[in-house]
Order: C-alpha cells, then sequence, then structure tokens
C-alpha cells in the first residue's frame, strides 16, 4: 500500500512545520500533501511514495482532528485520502488506535478543550475575529496544527489571526495598534494603510509554504456581455424606487441588490446562458440569489436538460447522465472537485476575489483527463457589474458602501 506524490508535494513537505500555511493553487493536492506531513513528521510513521519504501506503524501516535467544508464533510474526500496510511474515523480500523475526526468550521467550538492532538484546517476560514476565529486560537494554544489554503489572505490583516496563533502578536489590538492606520472620517472602520510591512512580510515568510507547480491545464476565460434593461436600472439607481414592489428603497444593499436583479434576469442573459448550456452537454453552473436559481431550473426544463444542485436547500450530487448541469450557489465553491467536465458558467458576479477563484478550481484538478478548461463569465455593461468587474481584476472584493461613497 502507497501513494503518489508530484515534486512540489515531497517539496513542500521539507519545508512545513507546526503553524504553518500550506499554500497551493486550487487542485494542486493540498490534502493529501497534509496528511502525509502528519504521518511522516508529526507521529514518525511510514509508508510507500512513488513506489519507494515501504509502510511502517507510526511510532509517536496522535489523535488527528481536520476541520474543512460541510460539502467536503459530506462527501468523504478525506476518508478516501486516508485510506492509504490506514487512518480511519472508525477507530477500529485506524492503525494505532488513532482517533481520527472530520468535521465542518461550523462545528468547530466543540473542539475546544481537545488537548496535543493534531489539527488540520482545510481552507482559510479565519479571516476577521468572529467566532471561528477566536475557537480557532483557542485550539491552537494547546495543540499542533496546519493550515491550508488556495488564497491565504487578500490584505495583512487577514493573516493576523495565524499570526497570533504563532505567537507573534498578543491579540488583535497588538497587531492593529502596531501596523494598521484607519481612515479618520469613514463611516465603517477601514484601512487607509500598513506600516512597518517588513516585519508583516518576515512573519508570513516564515509561515508560508508555497505549493508552486506547472499546471497541465490551459485555461481559457471567456466573457459573454449581455444586454440589459436602461429604464429599470436608472429608476431603480436614480429615483431609488424598488420597481419590484412598489416601494422606495431602505438601504444601499438593497439598492445594490435591485440593480443586480435587474441586470441578472434580463432575456438576453437568460438567452445566452441557455445557448451556452445547450453547446456543452455538461455545465457547471454558479448562480448568487435564489431568484437566477429559478431562471436556471426553468432554462434546464425547457431544454430538456437533468439538472442537480447544491445550496442551502439541496445538497445533490453531479448526475452520472451523459448531458447534465450543476447548479451551484456560490457559497458551496469550496471542498469539492469534477474532473467529467471542462466548462463552469458564471452566470453572476460574485463580490469575493478569493471566492471566484475558488469557485473556477472546482474543475482544475492534478487528475483531469481535460488539457482546455472553458470559464464563461456572464455579465453585462451596466455600472454595478462593470465595478465589479474592475475589482475581481485587481483581485480585490467589491464593496457596495465604498462603491456608492465614491
Amino acid at each position: 500500500m502507497g501513494i503518489q506524490l508530484y515534486d512540489h508535494q515531497i517539496e513542500a513537505v521539507t519545508k512545513m512545520k507546526n503553524g504553518c500555511i500550506l499554500c497551493g493553487g486550487v487542485g494542486s493536492g493540498k490534502s493529501r500533501t497534509a496528511i502525509y506531513y502528519y504521518f511522516t513528521k508529526v507521529i514518525d510513521g511510514s509508508l510507500s511514495v512513488n513506489n519507494k519504501g515501504r509502510y511502517l506503524k507510526p511510532r509517536k501516535p496522535k489523535n488527528l482532528v481536520i476541520i474543512t467544508t460541510a460539502k467536503k464533510r459530506d462527501t468523504k474526500e478525506w476518508e478516501d485520502e486516508l485510506k492509504p496510511f490506514r487512518l480511519s474515523t472508525n477507530i477500529d480500523e485506524s492503525v494505532c488506535g488513532i482517533k481520527v475526526s472530520i468535521d465542518s468550521w461550523n462545528n468547530i467550538k466543540k473542539y475546544i478543550g481537545r488537548e496535543n492532538e493534531f489539527f488540520i484546517f482545510d481552507e482559510q476560514r479565519v479571516v476577521g475575529y468572529g467566532a471561528w476565529t477566536k475557537a480557532f486560537l483557542k485550539i491552537t494554544k494547546r495543540n499542533e496544527w496546519i493550515l491550508l489554503s488556495a488564497t491565504p489572505g487578500d490584505q495583512w490583516v487577514d493573516y493576523a489571526p495565524v499570526f497570533i496563533a504563532n505567537g507573534f502578536y498578543k491579540n488583535i489590538t497588538e497587531f492593529r495598534s502596531r501596523h494598521c492606520v484607519y481612515e479618520r472620517y469613514s463611516r465603517f472602520p477601514s484601512i487607509k494603510k500598513y506600516i512597518d510591512t517588513g516585519i508583516l512580510m518576515k512573519h508570513r515568510n516564515d509561515i508560508l509554504v508555497d505549493m508552486k507547480f506547472d499546471r497541465p491545464t490551459i485555461s481559457h476565460n471567456v466573457p459573454v456581455i449581455c444586454k440589459y434593461d436602461k429604464v429599470d436600472y436608472r429608476m431603480i439607481m436614480v429615483n431609488r424606487w424598488n420597481i419590484y414592489d412598489n416601494e422606495p428603497i431602505m438601504d444601499i444593499s438593497q439598492l445594490c441588490y435591485l440593480l443586480r436583479k435587474v441586470v441578472n434576469s434580463d432575456s438576453d442573459r437568460i438567452e445566452k446562458v441557455k445557448e451556452l448550456m445547450e453547446e456543452n452537454p455538461r455545465t457547471i453552473i454558479f448562480y448568487n440569489f435564489d431568484y437566477e436559481l429559478d431562471i436556471l431550473r426553468k432554462i434546464c426544463d425547457d431544454s430538456g436538460i437533468q439538472y442537480s444542485e447544491w445550496n442551502g436547500h439541496k445538497h445533490q450530487p453531479i448526475l452520472k447522465t451523459e448531458k447534465w448541469a450543476y447548479l451551484v450557489q456560490y457559497a458551496a465553491c469550496e471542498g469539492w472537485n469534477c474532473i467529467d467536465t471542462n466548462v463552469i458558467i458564471f452566470y453572476s458576479q460574485n463580490y469575493s476575489y478569493r471566492t471566484t477563484v475558488q469557485a473556477a478550481g472546482r474543475i482544475d484538478r492534478l487528475n483531469t483527463s481535460y488539457t482546455d478548461l472553458y470559464y464563461y463569465y456572464v455579465r453585462s455593461a451596466a455600472p454595478i457589474d462593470i465595478a465589479i468587474n474592475k475589482a475581481l481584476k485587481r483581485k480585490r472584493n467589491f464593496n457596495e458602501a465604498r462603491y456608492f461613497s465614491n
């Protein structure tokens, strides 16, 4: 029994240490690399790699906890990665009686109080300073750990929780006081600039293990520009009037939602997406809002395309038929993969650059049989769509409040 590892995975393990971030593009094999590190470096076991060496039981057993996305937990992808190491969530089948727990970020608080175990935090979820980050910091004080991420941080404050967990700062207050300069007259806390960035770069370089490799795939990013109803758009934008419920618009969030609804519901967009789905027999389609899901369902029904869904209401697998569509809400863009198609349609743009990258990575896997991958980015020439697209091109998140304050 053994595993196959690529050179970039083997090299990464030589650089990894407790408290590091294993940073690899989506589909780079972070999960297998993380388990190999745990098995060989943490609990002192051995196994055949690329047909070399042999399996030896670990001499320093330590329980393993994997915190991942709900979808990746439910599809049991981690269980498949554990098998060659003879590790299992069934303690009776796990080598040396090692207890393996696999759970979602939603349940991270359950693991506060665990001691002397090894944690793999899969997919970056410790941006900001909310409940998940606070639980993460309590856990990392008493256990060994690593974090896996394709996009570890868009700005320095995103690294703050990991820096604190590594002991570089006592708390978020110290980090902010040493490195953050805030806008003086902003209505909401907004970082103007960072100071002493040389220290921040040193800390990041100390914990970041980058898995660089040449992808065998070629990505084709195809913009699909659609028309939109300028009269309705202007009515909402200028008059601040909700044309759907015939009432005044209450706030910026509602304003953005309604502007996007006009743009995303346009018949030209629907027709173009319908054509793309008919041209490509197997497509993954990402969307934001429930009304978009209703549109996509109708397209499938009208075209005779079988479909399944993954969203807050349904957790269905991809169909195994010759022609299918998989309708996925952006919130479920992480922790799963598909090598049965080379086409993704982005029905509408997401505000988050990181989420967009994660979504695109669902088909860009090391074991895909496709060389050419096609990404269709559907958008219009409406100001709201242009602004979102500009933010994503700059690898930034779109901020509604900032957009309307300019």
